[in-house]
């Protein structure tokens, strides 16, 4: 049986989860922000040099090469603001399923503790249904952890396809705008 420690300690446990993970969430939104401030600012640099420039153009040929000189460094700041923005969110979804696979590790050794305490105190004869149950948890862990390591290669294929595209997004602007100079 739980002790009123254990329990007490539990629960104390999963509240200083709790607590670190939001504050891992406030970091996360914090350099959103700060992403989205910093690139907000240099948006606003960047449009009024480029207005300024936009004035002093003299004929439709200096227009042109303008405006083709801005579209690669603008899908260049596009992808890495979008890398940055990746690493900020996958660097707090990396923490919270760190914690999560920690609370459920932990779980599943308290529980089969209980299990194991329960099958010693088990009436003669019931073994079967001890060995069965163990069994069944031992089939729901390894499902688990199937899930997870699935979820594990879902994520680093979708790291793996947005670099790509990030890749060939900058790449195609290349030569577009060596094209149009």
């Amino acid at each position: 049986m739980l002790t009123v420690e254990q329990i007490v300690a539990s629960q104390k446990a999963g509240v200083e989860t709790l607590l670190g993970l939001t504050s891992e969430a406030f970091e996360g939104i914090e350099k959103i922000v700060e992403l989205n401030l910093t690139a907000s600012k240099a948006a606003l640099a960047e449009s009024s040099e480029h207005a300024k420039a936009l004035l002093s153009v003299k004929d439709a040929q200096e227009l042109i090469a303008l405006q083709t000189g801005l579209f690669q460094p603008l899908a260049e700041k596009t992808a890495a603001y979008s890398r940055h923005l990746y690493d900020i969110t996958s660097g707090s979804t990396a923490e919270f399923s760190k914690a999560f696979e920690g609370q459920t590790a932990e779980a599943q050794k308290k529980f089969m503790g209980l299990v194991d305490n329960a099958a010693k105190n088990a009436p003669a004869g019931s073994e079967t249904a001890v060995a069965v149950m163990k069994s069944a948890i031992a089939a729901a862990n390894n499902a688990l952890e199937s899930v997870q390591k699935a979820v594990k290669q879902a994520t680093d294929v979708a790291e793996a396809n947005f670099n790509a595209v990030a890749a060939t997004a900058v790449d195609a602007a290349k030569p577009a705008a060596k094209k149009q100079r």
